[in-house]
């Protein structure tokens, strides 16, 4: 125990000698950096003011520059007021000259310049037309010529020649001469071109049997996409013909395909109008059909049935092939029997043939009542498709609503179509059974009345 209580304070008293030591060395290395510090910071002053003295240098040369550049603009700015008002004293003697030529030309036009804008009136209405017109696809260009001619009648510094005049008077009467002729020439059709087209006056255009449309915005001739059905063979057989008279339909509201024969050739035909009927004038369609054929089918069993019975009724011997023949053979089968036993058995027969004779007779009678029902449906809908395309579009928009007040009347026809042959057919068929069921009970009142006799 006693040698550990030496050694530890010999232990403090070196680490008392060793702490100042150090210190010593850390003050020293300090020392050093704010010296370091110190030198730089004295050099950064240095060439900032080094610095500052350049940009002081820069800029009154600058300065001087400017001043320089500000004097030459002034002068500049002077010299084009003096311009400007050289010209402007330049543009008010001009204007006094014009002023004054103006007069003097409408002093010597006199009476010319009315003439002129008669001749500018009718050169528009010349070119609008012509715009219009078929005999543009034959005669080109005329419509620049036109055009031109009125700018220069418009124009202070240019006057119609004589010949131009003339020329505006024979594009006048060429277009009158053309309106009662029928020619041929080549021209482009779509994208064919030199193909050989007819022209009827400033009717129709026609070309290999079809009906041609010119369009005066881009001045090209297209075939119609739809013909007007029972025209056609005439435009062929005029394209064909050399002389002599052609019948051919032609269109007289216009030159431009016509408003008659676009309302013409926009007419649907029968299957479109059925189409337009959608689902429920499917429908209808079907039903009528099934109703057809179960309508034909009884015609044809009846008319067989009738024409056993009528031999049935002259032959000696009762057959079981027709129901007269089975109500005899029922009766012969109880001839031993007394009357009101007679009379059960052959009642009994005869209900027994009644089926057979009215099968179908009531489901033809259903769909011919069924089918104006189906047809009110689908003017029904056809009026919310209307009422749909109001909410959409507005009421200002005809088109808009024509496909469902189309719908709406097509499938209303297409029920009445089916019911009223329908209600026929059921009415003759029905009547032809019961002409039967008489012939059956007549013969069984017969036969109760032979027996009654005996």
């Amino acid at each position: 125990m006693k040698p550990l209580n030496l050694v530890a304070p010999l232990g403090l008293a070196m680490a008392a000698l060793l702490l100042p030591v150090h210190s010593l060395a850390q003050e020293g290395k300090d020392a050093v950096s704010m010296t370091q510090l110190l030198k730089e910071v004295r050099a950064g002053r240095t060439r900032d003011a080094a610095e500052n003295k350049q940009r002081e240098a820069a800029f009154l040369a600058d300065r001087a520059q400017q001043d320089a550049l500000i004097r030459q603009a002034e002068q500049r700015i002077a010299a084009l007021e003096a311009r400007s008002a050289e010209l402007e004293r330049s543009f008010n003697a001009n204007e006094l000259q014009v002023e004054e030529k103006r007069a003097q030309r409408d002093e010597r036009l006199g009476s010319l310049k009315e003439l002129f804008g008669h001749l500018t009136g009718a050169a528009g209405d010349l070119r609008a037309r012509l715009g219009a017109s078929i005999t543009t696809s034959q005669f080109a260009g005329r419509q620049q010529f036109l055009s031109d001619l009125i700018s220069k009648m418009n124009d202070d510094t240019e006057l119609p020649t004589v010949a131009e005049i003339e020329q505006l008077w024979f594009e006048m009467h060429r277009e009158l001469t053309e309106s009662g002729r029928v020619v041929k020439y080549p021209a482009q059709v779509g994208t064919e071109d030199a193909r050989e087209i007819v022209r009827v006056g400033l009717f129709n255009l026609v070309s290999d049997g079809k009906y041609l449309a010119y369009d005066e915005n881009t001045r090209s001739v297209s075939v119609l996409p739809r013909q007007p059905e029972g025209f056609t063979r005439g435009a062929a057989a005029l394209q064909a013909a050399s002389a002599g008279f052609t019948p051919l339909g032609i269109d007289p509201t216009g030159s431009a395909g016509g408003g008659y024969l676009k309302a013409l050739i926009n007419t649907p035909t029968l299957v479109e109008r059925w189409h337009q009927g959608r689902l429920v004038g499917y429908v209808i369609t079907a039903v009528g059909a099934l109703g057809l054929l179960l309508a034909l089918w009884r015609l044809v069993v009846l008319t067989q049935v009738a024409a056993k019975v009528r031999r049935q009724r002259t032959a000696a011997t009762a057959s079981d092939d027709n129901p007269l023949g089975r109500v005899l053979l029922a009766g012969e089968a109880h001839a031993g029997d007394d009357i009101e036993t007679l009379e059960v058995k052959l009642g009994e027969a005869i209900i027994k043939e009644r089926p057979a004779l009215q099968s179908g007779l009531p489901l033809l009678k259903i769909i011919a009542m069924v089918a104006p029902l189906l047809g009110l449906l689908g003017t029904v809908t056809g009026m919310i498709i209307v009422f749909q395309a109001i909410t959409i579009y507005g009421a200002g928009d005809p088109k808009a609503m024509a496909g469902g007040i189309s719908s709406a009347l097509v499938t209303t026809v297409l029920g009445l179509l089916v019911a009223i042959p329908m209600l026929l057919l059921h009415t003759v068929l029905n009547g032809r059974a019961r002409e039967l069921l008489h012939v059956l009970e007549e013969q069984t009142a017969g036969l109760v009345a032979q027996r009654v006799g005996r």
